[in-house]
């Protein structure tokens, strides 16, 4: 379902792939995120995906104009995971709200690889 706000002249509907991709190119902005992971649910093998395709490693549901965001990433080696999760959640949290108008009720966040530079 997507977020729905109603003004004087009427509807404005942001669909659930806007909000990823804006949570995407966010998440991606942080620092020791490498990239958004793609899990092949046959072989269990994770994947870096491309910068055009970082919205298949988010899910985003709307229900009652609350956004719940799962981002599935892949982190730099050596950087500590609840420093970056921190990070990501506060970033998207804000640059999401600010965009849409919308409150963020949920961020998970999935570690799916680390990668070594």
């Amino acid at each position: 379902m997507a977020g729905r706000m109603g003004t004087n002249i009427g509807e404005i509907t942001i669909d659930n792939e806007v909000i990823a991709k804006v949570a995407g190119l966010t998440a991606i902005e942080c620092y020791g995120i490498v990239g958004m992971a793609s899990l092949n649910v046959t072989n269990g093998i994770v994947r870096l995906l491309k910068r055009e395709s970082l919205t298949k490693g988010i899910k985003v549901e709307v229900l009652d104009n609350i956004v719940s965001i799962d981002f599935h990433i892949i982190i730099e080696y050596g950087i500590n995971i609840r420093a970056v999760a921190d990070n990501l959640i506060s970033t998207v949290k804000y640059k999401i709200e600010k965009f849409t108008g919308m409150d963020v009720g949920k961020i998970n966040i999935f570690v799916e690889g680390v990668r070594v530079d």
